[in-house]
């Protein structure tokens, strides 16, 4: 009587007959036991545009014909508000100037930007502003402006970050 024996996979060295050991396993497992977790890339991140997920601002045949700019994209003062972080993320943050000759800017010269690339209106502008002022006063930290704090010897990029962070949240909360 002749016994046959399972042999074990060939293993390589790049372990590929091990992975596919795995696999099979894995797929033989009932559906309830395989746990969904997001795929994340050995080779890191890509890098994305500072408006990603936010529609871009169209011209419609009327703007080009009468050479004007497209209308604003909607954005909600909580978005405005991500989006100048963002933004500030993307290409660097100043104190003292609204922005430098290499595309750094500070928070005042962010928002004008992101207003400029046509994300949200002046009122929206106004009303993150508004709830800017919101958060530095509820912590704290009593200034005239958003603009004074961005300017603050001890104010950090970070510290902007977070301020901009709590002011899109406290935004969403309240609706705007």
């Amino acid at each position: 009587m002749k016994t046959t024996a399972r042999m074990p996979p060939l293993v390589t060295v790049d372990g590929s007959g091990l992975v596919a050991e795995i696999e099979a396993y894995l797929a033989s497992l009932p559906a309830p036991a395989r746990i969904a977790v997001p795929y994340v890339s050995p080779f890191g991140s890509t890098v994305q545009a500072w408006n990603a997920g936010y529609p871009a601002p169209r011209l419609t045949l009327l703007d080009r014909i009468t050479h004007r700019p497209a209308r604003p994209a909607p954005v909600s003062v909580a978005g405005h508000l991500r989006l100048t972080s963002r933004y500030i993320g993307a290409f660097g943050w100043l104190q003292g100037a609204m922005w430098d000759s290499t595309g750094r800017v500070c928070l005042l010269g962010a928002q004008a930007a992101v207003l400029a690339h046509g994300y949200g209106t002046p009122g929206t502008v106004t009303t993150a502003r508004v709830q800017l002022m919101e958060i530095l006063h509820s912590t704290g930290r009593p200034v005239n402006s958003p603009d004074e704090y961005n300017d603050r010897p001890s104010t950090r990029q970070a510290d902007v970050h977070q301020l901009l962070d709590r002011a899109a949240a406290r935004a969403q909360r309240l609706g705007f």
